[in-house]
């Protein structure tokens, strides 16, 4: 009997919201219809797992965390791994790496050699301090925003950054971190993660130092220039460091299969079947020679391993050298690109707010990465109403599909930006494809289903909305091959090889099999879908 009213409530509910939707916009997403790309009308699974959604909305933010953990996130583009680990993560290796720990500076160093005492004077092995719970706080707190409160002199975004020299001694440890982020998408039902690192390549960028930069390019440089560079590095023997990296790579990745067991694990969900690939990592606060080199090694790693995919810049943009030379370093791309057109890039731009910058910094930032950098994907975005033409720079990238990488926690923590001053609500009413991501998750003390809770909560994102973003995160992705959709960020019709529907048990036909064996991209998002049916299908 009771199942029957279920099923009967089911019904008169999912009439009752197709009405809605035939007569209100706004529907069950919470969002005008002017908002994202146009959807069809929901299935039956959308409007169950929709209800289920808004019941535990209702309910507060832990029902509604509960709820969207085990929602299909497709993947995690704007990551970087070091800022992504936990502090308890960094203090368990030094520990047993035998470092020791500086009490004053809160940071490893070696242990020294031929000495009574194994730290030298002051310092105590880290193992031994974090036995002692004030100083294993201590540590925590410092590497990382937990329970930090801003005071004279030191603000959220003085105190994010400066987390990563903390943890800075830890010898090289990829796998685990790798490990680490792995397991935590795995539970939370993500599949793909681009994750910025840069393994064995600090000694090949250090070839900066030898080239001599332009005298007249202080702020500009011209193609010709850089050119005559990249032929000195190459020559000074820049491609050696290549096939170290790719070495270093197999290693780690070996490393980690072995930690997860993967051999033994014939099915997901397992840290095993979450994908990685990498992007090479430029940090914008170097020297001009130095950024150049970094950039250079980073495009030609991703030609040569099909692992890296791509090049992003990091490091603040608010920094003194970030602001000056933000120029130059997108004539830098503009360049480089030209050399290497299938490497793809996703920038960093526009992480910046009123106040951190003088005004005439928030004009360009983001327009520049994306018509002078070639910028595929924006990280951040956040000060694009602030840019000259702001509505014609979000037609330009609406239509051009570039997609932004909206990360609410960090957005909210290092600029102060969250609510209705995020632009994440103008991104989608100009038809910019958004998706979630996290940032530095370890540093922030989160995770990617905090993320949307906070969309859901501070935004007004529904599950559809939700939905929508996850589904992005891989049609942008730097995943190989074709789309599994028949037109750019439209969600409503899959390409004919793959066009039948896609049910929790649903196994691909041979020819939709042929097709997604030869495209990276459309095997993972047909996964995605098959998630989603299995999500939908269990949803009440």
């Amino acid at each position: 009997m009771q199942a029957k009213l279920r099923l009967k409530f089911h019904l008169v509910f999912a009439l009752l919201a197709i009405t809605l939707l035939a007569i209100n916009p706004v529907g069950l997403s919470g969002q005008s219809s002017s908002v994202g790309v146009t959807r069809s009308a929901p299935t039956p699974g959308e409007l169950r797992a929709t209800h289920a959604f808004e019941a535990a909305k209702k309910l507060g933010t832990p029902d509604l965390y509960a709820y969207l953990r085990n929602m299909p996130k497709g993947g995690d583009l704007h990551m970087h791994i070091s800022g992504a680990v936990y502090a308890e993560t960094f203090a368990k290796e030094a520990a047993g790496q035998g470092l020791c720990l500086d009490p004053v500076g809160i940071k490893f160093v070696p242990p020294v050699t031929g000495d009574d005492a194994p730290c030298g004077k002051g310092n105590v092995l880290a193992g031994d301090a974090f036995k002692d719970q004030k100083s294993y706080d201590k540590f925590i707190d410092t590497a990382s925003m937990r329970s930090f409160v801003p005071y004279a002199g030191v603000s959220r975004h003085d105190w994010f950054f400066a987390t990563f020299r903390h943890f800075d001694g830890i010898h090289n440890t990829l796998a685990e971190w790798l490990d680490e982020v792995a397991t935590r998408a795995a539970a939370q039902n993500e599949q793909y993660l681009e994750i910025m690192a840069s393994p064995g390549l600090r000694n090949a960028a250090m070839l900066g130092t030898s080239i001599t930069w332009p005298a007249d390019a202080e702020s500009s440089v011209s193609r010709e220039e850089l050119a005559t560079l990249r032929e000195k590095l190459l020559a000074a023997g820049l491609r050696s460091a290549i096939p170290t990296a790719r070495k270093d790579m197999d290693e780690i990745e070996a490393a980690k299969s072995a930690m997860e067991h993967c051999a033994d694990h014939p099915a997901a969900p397992s840290p095993c079947y979450v994908k990685m690939h990498y992007l090479s990592s430029v940090g914008r606060s170097a020297t001009p020679a130095q950024v150049f080199t970094s950039a250079l090694i980073g495009f030609e790693l991703a030609n040569a391993d099909p692992r890296f995919v791509g090049v992003n810049i990091l490091a603040p943009e608010d920094g003194k050298v970030s602001m000056k030379d933000y120029h130059l370093h997108m004539q830098i791309f503009d360049y480089l690109h030209s050399v290497y057109p299938k490497v793809h890039l996703s920038l960093h731009a526009g992480e910046l707010a009123p106040g951190l910058v003088p005004p005439e910094g928030l004009r360009f930032h983001i327009r520049e990465a994306v018509e002078l950098g070639h910028a595929e994907r924006i990280g951040h975005g956040v000060d694009v109403l602030y840019e000259d033409d702001a509505a014609g720079l979000m037609k330009e990238m609406a239509d051009k599909h570039i997609m932004v990488e909206i990360n609410l926690t960090s957005n909210d923590v290092i600029l102060g930006v969250k609510g209705v001053d995020h632009p994440l609500s103008g991104y989608r009413k100009a038809h910019v494809p958004v998706a979630l991501s996290t940032d530095d998750e370890g540093v922030s003390r989160i995770d990617i289903t905090h993320e949307y809770v906070k969309g859901a909560e501070e935004q007004g994102l529904g599950y559809l909305d939700l939905k929508e973003m996850a589904r992005t995160s891989l049609e942008h992705a730097f995943l190989y091959g074709s789309s599994l959709w028949a037109a750019p960020d439209d969600f409503r019709r899959r390409k004919a090889e793959c066009a039948a529907p896609i049910s929790a048990t649903s196994v691909p036909n041979a020819v939709c099999s042929a097709f997604l064996k030869v495209n990276e991209k459309a095997s993972e998002q047909w996964e995605l879908e098959r998630r989603f049916a299995v999500f939908e299908a269990a949803a009440h």
